[in-house]
């Protein structure tokens, strides 16, 4: 309370006087030497009678405050961050370029996310809904297998089939690319995300150049929305692909050291 205010500054004037200003001219070189010093000092600050009440400090606190106390929490404090995230039709919401499942019926909802340095949990409407140990591998997901619908039918009705004609509708090399990216991942619902952001570039560079990117990047092996990004920026789909002639042999030409130079070499 307010009243109380003049009593706080009082209490850290006292431990300005009995301890640091005892303290000011020692020179301590660890941070345990320093430690058993202040601990040594609280303790006699503590025990020494008050002037104008019986008893003192700590008998104050056994008499008065302990009583009180409330038990400690079972598990210490954890520092935690929130954000809101809308879950994607994959399921998923994403936190520092991990994706976390979260049960499918909650597609396009927003929902809340707790991030600590070990886990990551995820609440709707006040009600914890999922709980994953927090990973650091980017662009990778966690996934929980309660939390996959029993058809892709069920949530509006996305399909691998249904992303890949909608990527043909831009070019032959953009449906080949999402089915590759879907084929790579464990379940091709943790690859909608990446198609989508594949098939969303049209937008900004068009459906020809995005075709061609998508060809140099089947080419190279290059199944990611960042590398087809990267294509696109430096222009790389603008220039022809480059020809690798496994079958070539080689030009016949004759040994200008003689056909007695290896053979000497060995004898000697």
């Amino acid at each position: 309370k307010p009243k109380d205010k003049a009593k706080v500054e009082v209490a850290v004037q006292i431990v300005e006087r009995w301890i640091l200003a005892r303290l000011r001219n020692r020179v301590f070189l660890s941070l345990n030497e320093a430690n058993r010093a202040i601990a040594a000092l609280v303790t006699d600050l503590n025990t020494r009678p008050f002037k104008k009440l019986p008893g003192n400090r700590r008998e104050a606190f056994e008499t008065l405050d302990k009583p009180a106390l409330l038990p400690l929490p079972c598990a210490p404090y954890v520092f935690a961050e929130w954000k809101q995230a809308t879950v994607n039709i994959d399921y998923h919401v994403e936190v520092d370029g991990h994706y976390y499942s979260v049960p499918c019926s909650l597609i396009k909802k927003r929902i809340d996310v707790r991030i600590t340095a070990t886990t990551v949990e995820c609440f709707h409407k006040g009600q914890r809904v999922a709980a994953h140990p927090r990973s650091m591998q980017k662009g990778r997901h966690t996934t929980v297998m309660e939390h996959m619908p029993k058809s892709h039918q069920e949530y509006a009705g996305w399909t691998p089939e249904r992303l890949a004609q909608w990527a043909l509708t831009l070019g032959p090399n953009v449906s080949a690319l999402t089915e590759a990216i879907m084929g790579s991942r464990k379940h091709p619902v943790q690859g909608y995300r990446s198609c989508l952001g594949v098939i969303g570039l049209a937008k900004e560079h068009g459906s020809a150049r995005l075709d061609a990117a998508c060809e140099r990047a089947l080419h190279l092996g290059a199944l990611s929305q960042k590398s087809l990004k990267s294509i696109l920026k430096t222009g790389l789909d603008r220039l022809p692909l480059p020809v690798h002639n496994a079958d070539q042999t080689p030009i016949p030409h004759d040994n200008v050291r003689g056909p007695e130079y290896y053979r000497k070499e060995a004898s000697c």
